[in-house]
């Protein structure tokens, strides 16, 4: 029976030698370095370079897609793409991706708008592989497109995912 010196119990702190690991190796286990994290992975999908002719192009996506408050841009499948703050993608370049014959950019629309675009002007609009169940439509850029209606497009797929907060931004600056 414990005396009232004698505790029940002994708290210990820190590292305790056991009969598989001496203390020395103990301490010395949790004092050693963290082995440095594996290299980062390389990209999945090859990054396109943009021809010269596709490049003047892509420069003026890129202005109104940045122009659109806390827009960002960053790689995402090997190409460029453009997000609303750090939410949703609101526009994803198509950089002759997996063979496609057009420069073009993937746009969210709520699918009666794709549906209509693409049965109005096939040549002009299309829905994109992958996304287009879900209401992306494809808009081709490398022939001559109305940049005004290009413009607009993005704008609405922008406050299609964007935020209350970047809509209520938007509202303010037009």
């Amino acid at each position: 029976m414990a005396t009232a010196a004698e505790p029940l119990y002994v708290a210990r702190r820190g590292p305790v030698a056991t009969k598989k690991r001496p203390l020395a190796k103990t301490v010395a286990k949790r004092a050693a370095p963290r082995a440095a994290p594996p290299p980062k992975q390389p990209l999945t999908h090859p990054v396109r370079q943009l021809s010269a002719r596709d490049a003047p192009l892509v420069a003026r996506l890129r202005a109104i897609c940045l122009a659109l408050p806390e827009a960002g841009e960053r790689l995402s499948h090997g190409e460029p793409t453009w997000f609303a703050g750090k939410g949703k993608v609101f526009a994803m370049l198509d950089n002759h991706h997996h063979g496609s014959p057009h420069l073009s950019v993937w746009l969210p629309q709520p699918m009666d708008v794709q549906e209509t675009l693409v049965g109005a002007a096939p040549a002009r609009f299309f829905r994109p592989p992958y996304v287009g169940p879900s209401g992306w439509v494809g808009v081709v850029l490398d022939t001559k497109p109305d940049w005004a209606m290009v413009q607009q497009l993005v704008f609405d797929a922008f406050v299609h995912v964007a935020t209350k907060k970047l809509v209520a931004q938007l509202e303010r600056v037009t």
